[in-house]
């Protein structure tokens, strides 16, 4: 009877009055499309000869130079030379919600450890997954946010390198707006190498900073903390030192009125313990932007 009620009053009351609360609810319901992007990532370094390329992030660069040392460090007579690197991360990414990010995609590098440049090729493959544990909003709790990364170099042969990165980040906000904060966290790189006569050690990244959001939509964040490798070994032979040494990052970022990126530069120098630069641009290409 419910039903038919219902019925007879659409037909008896103009469409347009009668069914408008159905349709408020049908428009609320629908699911928002999240965020669908290419997070292109171009980045510059230079790596100190007998070390690996570390800091912070995930890139192509860390599982590159593991590749070269697995690989060609038994004829390397010295140990790592020192070496440039240009890699390009080319990530799939969703935003399934503004608490959680899914991506996986393959990374490529070009090198040159003296001899000039060799060719571009495609040194790995990465899933990960971004998520915010808890989320401030206003309260004194800061957000904690966890990154976790799981990359593994190609081509899958001897040698070959499975890389596992996480990241545990506290973000405390200082207005409601979240333009300006503090941020304090840990890294946590471990790395597994297919040859029974090599092995790299943990590298872990203790640090701490702030970033600052203009009214233009800039956004600026520092990063400083210290870097503690437990150094590489292929044979029974040092390829790569120990080291406990300061980092530093700078990221500058344009983001737009829903806090997305729209283009970002990142400089980092890592003590290894002579110095190691590195460059980052970030582009993403947008498939849709919410």
């Amino acid at each position: 009877m419910r039903a038919v009620a219902m019925g007879l009053l659409c037909l008896t009351i103009p469409a347009g009055a009668a069914c408008a609360a159905d349709r408020d609810e049908d428009t609320v319901a629908k699911p928002v499309v999240p965020n669908i992007y290419l997070d292109l990532r171009t980045t510059y370094a230079t790596i100190p000869a007998g070390t690996l390329g570390l800091g912070f992030g995930n890139t192509s660069l860390s599982a590159a130079f593991e590749a070269l040392a697995a690989q060609r460090g038994a004829t390397l007579p010295n140990g790592l030379p020192a070496a440039k690197s240009i890699a390009v991360d080319l990530p799939l990414t969703v935003d399934v919600s503004d608490r959680v990010s899914l991506y996986g995609g393959v990374s490529g590098s070009t090198t040159d450890i003296g001899g000039g440049w060799s060719t571009f090729d495609i040194t790995s493959w990465n899933i990960g997954v971004q998520a915010d544990l808890y989320q401030q909003n206003g309260g004194r709790i800061p957000t904690i946010t966890l990154q976790s990364t799981l990359t593994q170099s190609v081509p899958n042969e001897q040698g070959m390198t499975n890389s596992f990165n996480n990241i545990l980040e506290f973000d405390y906000a200082l207005d409601k707006d979240e333009t300006r904060g503090w941020l304090a966290g840990v890294q946590y790189t471990h790395t597994d190498i297919a040859s029974l006569v090599a092995r790299i050690r943990p590298n872990t990244i203790l640090y701490a900073g702030g970033y600052y959001q203009w009214p233009s939509n800039w956004k600026f964040t520092g990063r400083l903390g210290v870097q503690s490798f437990g150094g590489a070994q292929l044979a029974g032979r040092t390829l790569a030192e120990p080291f406990t040494q300061p980092i530093l990052r700078l990221d500058l970022d344009r983001m737009d009125d829903n806090d997305n990126r729209l283009f970002g530069i990142t400089a980092q120098i890592a003590w290894m313990p002579k110095p190691s630069y590195q460059v980052t641009l970030r582009t993403p290409l947008y498939a849709v932007r919410n």
